[in-house]
């Protein structure tokens, strides 16, 4: 029992998934609340936000965050202190500079954006709210990172469960007082309360770190250096050389699934549904029963997040062996959490979609999306091993062909059998996903049967 306590994977799952269970509970009463009170068409649009979420969030953290964790793990496995301080800097300009660029950008060309890219006007008044959040993201997502490359996930735990509160209460607060005057509440308040919750957890990560370097320093037996004396310029090169190419490759997945999320609703209107039932379907899908499919990453995406450096402090000691331990365990728990998944949402799926969201649409999807559980959660651990190996060129090139199987479908089947062939092309894509990320594992797979 003791040995599972000072193991740092095990210790920051724990702390990782218990924080994100409640979040992601406190998430999904506050999608059922949302679905209720904007309704599916509603639901649909605010959906539709989330490509231009997930491209500025690829373009302005997501790579710097990634790179950050794997270079502090490096150099506080070396006892190097300062670079890895130094490595959270530079980051952090870095990304703050590009999050206020973005910002900017989404902010004056709202309007265009979304009739052209996500061919919906009323997404407009989402993007330009939207846009306000992403120099806190910033701020959050390096942090965060900061803390991951530790293996400290105490204050992103607790940052992304304030962060949640605070979005959900401030939604919830508005909608009562609309009610109460009589005012009809808008999509945008959801936005408002995305914005509303960065804002605070970024706060917060800045006071937890700066608190962190005033404790360490005394631990030290002296006062961490002022800024001039890290080389922060000095780790532009290195971070950039991870940072880059991993940025580079979520732009690319990211736009794919952004064709992929703008796109079905038009394929279920060539089908023949109107606008706003291929909006309903596709609010229903995304917004109701996705997130409960979804909803035990909370426990293998903890696992995952907190894989990359452990697996990039074993590579840097050049020990296969705890690599190859660490694929074969993490595989192992994710694929019988898979299957208990699996069986719990075939059989009770459609009861849940009509208990949570009083909807029997959604308790259909919830049902033909069951089987894709196994795959699902190993496919995001196995990526976050390949970019802890440096092998985010592989993990990219997966993730595209995963993704070219369901567009594929998307523009192939869904107009002749409607919303029934991107349910097809889930599973398969996601078999072909974890498939292709075992081949670029198999020098650490086989390494135990040569020993």
């Amino acid at each position: 029992m003791s040995s599972l306590k000072k193991n740092p994977i095990i210790t920051g799952t724990v702390i990782l998934t218990a924080t994100g269970v409640i979040s992601r509970i406190i998430g999904f009463f506050y999608r059922i609340f949302l679905s209720r009170n904007i309704g599916e068409e509603g639901m649909g649009i605010y959906q539709l936000l989330a490509p231009v979420m997930a491209l500025s969030f690829s373009l302005t953290a997501a790579g710097i965050q990634t790179s950050i964790s794997k270079h502090v793990a490096a150099y506080e496995a070396k006892k190097e202190h300062r670079s890895s301080v130094s490595v959270l800097m530079c980051g952090l300009f870095m990304s703050v500079f590009l999050s206020l660029i973005m910002g900017f950008i989404l902010f004056e060309y709202s309007l265009p954006i979304s009739i052209r890219f996500l061919l919906e006007e009323r997404c407009a008044p989402l993007v330009r709210i939207y846009a306000l959040s992403l120099p806190f993201a910033a701020v959050h997502s390096c942090i965060n990172g900061y803390y991951y490359g530790l293996k400290k996930t105490s204050v992103p735990s607790v940052t992304q469960l304030i962060e949640q509160l605070v979005r959900v209460l401030s939604v919830y607060i508005i909608f009562f007082y609309c009610g109460r005057y009589h005012l009809q509440p808008k999509v945008s308040v959801a936005v408002v309360g995305l914005v509303l919750g960065e804002i605070v957890s970024s706060l917060l990560s800045i006071l937890a770190i700066t608190r962190f370097y005033k404790s360490s320093s005394r631990k030290r037996k002296h006062y961490l250096p002022q800024m001039p004396s890290y080389n922060i310029a000095g780790q532009l090169k290195p971070l950039l050389l991870l940072a880059v190419p991993l940025s580079i490759n979520r732009i690319v997945l990211n736009f794919l699934q952004s064709i992929e999320a703008v796109h079905l609703p038009r394929k279920l209107c060539v089908f023949g549904l109107t606008n706003s039932q291929a909006l309903s379907i596709y609010g229903v899908l995304t917004g109701m029963a996705l997130p409960l499919i979804l909803f035990p990453q909370a426990i293998t995406g903890s696992i995952s997040v907190l894989l990359l450096p452990y697996v990039s402090e074993a590579d840097a000691k050049g020990n296969p062996a705890r690599i190859s331990r660490a694929i074969f365990s993490s595989t192992g728990f994710c694929l019988l959490m898979g299957f208990l998944a699996t069986a719990f949402f075939y059989i009770t799926g459609p009861k849940l979609g009509i208990l949570l969201f009083h909807s029997e649409e959604a308790g259909l999807f919830i049902r033909s999306l069951s089987f894709m559980c196994p795959f699902l959660y190993l496919g995001s651990l196995l990526t976050s091993i390949l970019n802890g190996l440096n092998k985010a060129t592989h993990a990219f090139f997966i993730n595209v062909l995963a993704l070219c199987i369901r567009l594929s479908c998307i523009f192939l089947l869904v107009p002749y059998i409607g919303i029934k062939g991107y349910l097809f092309s889930l599973p398969v894509s996601q078999i072909a996903h974890c498939l292709f990320n075992f081949l670029a594992l198999k020098k650490y797979i086989y390494y135990n049967k040569r020993c």
